[in-house]
C-alpha cells in the first residue's frame, strides 16, 4: 500500500520535439533516441522474443530527493507485431551519476581542446576580461528552449526508504555534450515529444471532462455497467461501489482504471514512487513474486511508474515508409528500493517490467 501522504505526477504529451533542439539525459520525453549519462556506454537492447532492435518508448528524468545522483530511466520495446504485450519484449534500464562525474567529464572534453596562440593584443584592451569569456561559455545552459514546460519526476526519499513528498522543479541543465552514440543498423524510432508533469491534485476539474464523460458513457452502455462516485464513510475510508457487480467482461478492475483516469484521460504517463499502481487488469495473486528482488544489490523491487493507453496512438515512427506496431493495456515499471549504484559504473542497470493487455482496446483506440 502506499504511503497515506503520496502524490501522483502525471505526465501529458506536449510539444514536438524539433530539429533545432537538443536533448539531454534531463529531459522528459516519448520517442527520440535514448540521451546517454557523461562517460556512460549502451549495449543496445534486443528483444528477448525475436531478436530485434528494441525501439525507445520513453525517457524519464527521475532523480531521488535525498539521493546525490542525477537519475534517468529509458523504456524500450518491440514493435514486431508478433511480440505485442508480451512483457519478455519489454525493457528497462536505470542510469545513475553524480555531478562530480559529470563535471570531470566536462574538465576532461576540455583538456583535449587545443588553446589558440594569444595575439600580442590580447595583453591590451581584453586584458581585464580575462576568464570571463570562458566561465560564460562553460556555464550551465538549457538543454532545450522548451524549459518552461520540462519537470522532472522528483520523490523525496528518506533514510527508510518512505516516500514523504513529491515535487515539481526544473532539472538544473549542466553543460555536458551528448555521448557518442554507437547504434546498429535500422534501428525503429518513435517521433519525438516534450513530456510535461504536473500534479494529479492539480488538474482542473473541469478540463476534458466532456470528452471523460462521452467514453465513460459509452463504456456503461456497452458494459453494462454504471462507474458510482466513489463514497466517503466515516471510519472506513473510501468505497468503490457499482450499481451492478460485473461487466459484461467480468472485470471491475477495468472499471476502477476507467474511473480513475476519466478526470484526465489523456495521461501518457503516472509517477508515484513506492506508491500503488493502477492495474487495467486483475493482477494475479502473487504479484509479489512475480515481481524479483534486485538483481545487483538483492533488495526489494518497488512500484515507480507506469505507461498509459492514451500513449499508444502517440507513438508513430519518424520514417513514413515503416510501420511500428505498439500496443499495450498499462506497462509498470519496477525499480530498485534502494536504487543502488556502483561508483564509477558506465553502464544502466536493468529493471523489471510488467505489460497488462488492454481488455478493451476499442476504447482507447481513438486518437486524443
Amino acid at each position: 500500500m502506499a504511503a497515506a501522504d503520496s502524490q501522483v505526477l502525471i505526465g501529458l504529451c506536449d510539444v514536438p520535439i524539433g530539429k533545432s533542439c537538443t536533448s539531454t539525459f534531463f529531459t522528459n520525453k516519448i520517442g527520440d533516441l535514448p540521451d546517454l549519462l557523461p562517460a556512460f556506454s549502451l549495449r543496445y537492447p534486443y528483444c528477448a522474443i525475436c531478436g530485434s532492435a528494441l525501439v525507445h518508448v520513453v525517457q524519464v528524468y527521475c532523480p531521488l530527493g535525498a539521493s546525490r545522483y542525477h537519475r534517468t530511466i529509458n523504456v524500450f520495446a518491440c514493435p514486431q507485431q508478433q511480440c505485442s504485450g508480451k512483457t519478455e519484449s519489454w525493457k528497462v534500464l536505470r542510469s545513475q551519476c553524480l555531478e562530480s562525474e559529470i563535471k570531470a567529464k566536462s574538465d576532461s572534453q576540455r583538456m583535449k581542446v587545443k588553446e589558440p596562440p594569444m595575439a600580442t593584443s590580447d595583453w591590451c584592451e581584453g586584458a581585464d576580461d580575462w576568464g570571463i569569456e570562458e566561465e560564460e561559455g562553460t556555464s550551465a545552459s538549457p538543454a532545450h528552449n522548451h524549459t518552461n514546460t520540462q519537470s522532472s519526476f522528483l520523490p523525496k526519499l528518506d533514510v527508510s526508504y518512505g516516500l514523504q513528498a513529491l515535487s515539481l522543479t526544473e532539472a538544473h541543465q549542466s553543460a555536458s555534450p551528448r555521448p557518442e552514440l554507437v547504434f546498429p543498423e535500422s534501428v525503429p524510432i518513435f517521433r519525438p515529444y516534450y513530456v510535461c508533469v504536473l500534479e494529479e491534485g492539480d488538474i482542473d476539474e473541469q478540463t476534458d471532462m466532456e470528452d471523460a464523460h462521452r467514453l465513460l458513457r459509452e463504456y456503461e452502455m456497452r458494459e453494462g455497467v454504471a462507474v458510482m462516485q466513489l463514497e466517503s464513510f466515516e471510519g472506513q475510508g473510501e468505497l468503490e461501489r457499482y450499481e451492478k457487480t460485473d461487466a459484461k467482461h467480468g472485470d471491475k478492475v477495468f472499471s476502477k482504471f476507467m474511473k480513475c483516469i476519466s478526470l484526465c484521460p489523456k495521461q501518457i504517463l503516472r509517477y508515484s514512487w513506492n506508491g500503488s499502481p493502477l492495474f487495467i487488469t486483475d493482477p494475479s495473486s502473487s504479484l509479489t513474486q512475480t515481481v524479483p528482488p534486485c538483481s545487483y544489490c538483492g533488495n526489494p523491487r518497488v512500484f515507480e511508474f507506469q505507461l498509459m493507453p492514451a500513449l499508444v496512438s502517440l507513438l508513430e515512427s519518424i520514417n513514413s515508409t515503416s510501420e511500428l506496431l505498439l500496443e499495450f493495456g498499462t506497462v509498470l515499471v519496477y525499480t530498485c528500493r534502494d536504487s543502488c549504484w556502483q561508483p564509477g559504473r558506465d553502464s544502466p542497470a536493468e529493471e523489471f517490467v510488467l505489460v497488462q493487455k488492454d481488455p478493451d482496446h476499442q476504447l482507447f483506440s481513438r486518437p486524443c
